[in-house]
């Protein structure tokens, strides 16, 4: 099998059904001549696998599909394939006052964030993003274009969400949106819990403690712990949603704030912004255990990884679960997803006699594509997608190096 030593990208001109019918017509072809294919939301895949993450593919760049349209008698929004989460966030909320739970920062594309979990500060009262999404305008492997939802092409509408790299390129988004919430936002740097390791240790089991047991905490309730600044900062940070004597703010105003940009919307076209970084995560159904954490805080704090590291780093923890979490909440718009949380309450891998996978949206490019599938599926999930993935795309249209395979083999360019 040949391919062509270049990256073959094609840029729509804008939303219209010609560019859908363009779309069709470039993924039939593709799959004619073997081309794999990717689209291309707003690039932000930490391992650039919008652009496939190697050289002669079809990339479906979705720029032009930037759309934001609320109907305030359903609150659902439709919104088109390229938006970034800034703009969707003060689209509905200009058109409604109505919000979503997503990540935050503003320039990133809802494409691979709403199909790949799509985690933000209000996720535990609202759910990951993609248990918002309701229906879906996709363009399938055969070339179809199609609209579905739980009752329409049910398969695929689970596929997508969670696993859309691997079977489709989403033109529009319809999203159940929620009334928007005053918000408080708070945060607390624990400055004791950089004087040592059983100090560091004995500040993130309290916080994990009253996440997962106060009698107080319900889906209101974001909570998050970062070791900033290569081990300088420790900060406890997050959102509760309602009013307090502490003055609170309203939704836009709370995420343009945590976004830490000023505003929320960014550039339509010739958005640029870039940073070069390496990540892993880890994620848990069950509470971490004292010693796991020491451990790794004394990997943090020890020579060379502190204010001598050679490189700049830091740490996020953030609490999904604890009490009243919508997050993988039975039923949800009508159908589960195909994310790991959701079908194996996150019992990917044994580590420690604990269960631990990692989260999808922070892609990490060095693992192999067994521990990959493993990692962000767990077996049995993936044991579905690929029979999914026989069914939907037979001819493996839809391709990166760590995508969905239609068989046990291991197809490598």
């Amino acid at each position: 099998m040949t391919y062509i030593p270049i990256l073959i990208s094609l840029v729509l001109a804008s939303a219209s059904l010609h560019a859908k019918a363009q779309i069709t017509a470039a993924v039939s072809c593709a799959s004619k001549y073997e081309i794999p294919v990717q689209a291309k939301s707003g690039g932000h895949s930490y391992a650039s696998y919008s652009t496939d993450g190697y050289n002669g593919i079809l990339m479906i760049d979705l720029e032009n599909f930037n759309s934001v349209s609320l109907d305030n008698k359903t609150g659902i929004a439709a919104v088109g394939g390229g938006v970034r989460l800034g703009n969707l966030a003060q689209g509905i909320w200009d058109q409604g006052r109505r919000a979503l739970g997503h990540g935050t920062c503003p320039g990133v594309g809802i494409g691979g964030h709403f199909t790949h979990g799509g985690y933000g500060y209000s996720s535990r009262a609202f759910g990951l993003a993609l248990e918002q999404i309701i229906g879906l305008d996709v363009v399938l492997a055969n070339g179809s274009f199609v609209k579905i939802d739980n009752e329409t092409l049910g398969d695929a509408y689970y596929a997508l969400r969670g696993a859309a790299d691997s079977f489709g390129v989403v033109t529009t988004f319809y999203l159940q949106t929620s009334t928007a919430p005053e918000v408080i936002k708070f945060s607390y740097s624990f400055l004791q819990g950089l004087e040592s390791i059983e100090n560091a240790t004995a500040v993130f089991m309290g916080v994990q403690n009253f996440s997962l047991y106060s009698p107080v905490v319900d889906r209101n309730l974001g909570l998050g712990v970062t070791l900033g600044g290569n081990a300088t900062s420790y900060t406890v940070h997050g959102t509760w949603f309602g009013s307090s004597s502490v003055e609170p703010t309203d939704w836009i105003t709370s995420l343009a704030m945590l976004g830490g940009e000023g505003n929320l919307t960014v550039p339509l076209h010739g958005f640029l912004q870039q940073d070069n970084f390496y990540a892993k995560s880890v994620s848990t159904n069950v509470s971490f255990a004292e010693e796991p954490i020491r451990k790794f805080f004394e990997y943090a704090y020890s020579a060379g990884r502190g204010l001598n590291a050679p490189i700049s780093w830091f740490s996020i923890i953030n609490l999904y679960g604890g009490p009243d979490s919508q997050i993988g909440a039975e039923g949800k718009n009508g159908s589960w997803a195909a994310y790991s949380g959701f079908d194996d309450l996150w019992g990917c891998r044994i580590c420690h006699e604990r269960s631990y996978n990692a989260y999808l949206n922070y892609i990490d490019p060095e693992l192999d594509r067994d521990e990959a599938w493993h990692l962000y599926y767990g077996k049995p999930l993936f044991e579905r997608l690929k029979s999914l993935k026989r069914d939907l795309d037979p001819g493996y249209v839809f391709w990166n190096p760590q995508s969905i395979p239609v068989w046990n083999d291991t197809w490598v360019l």
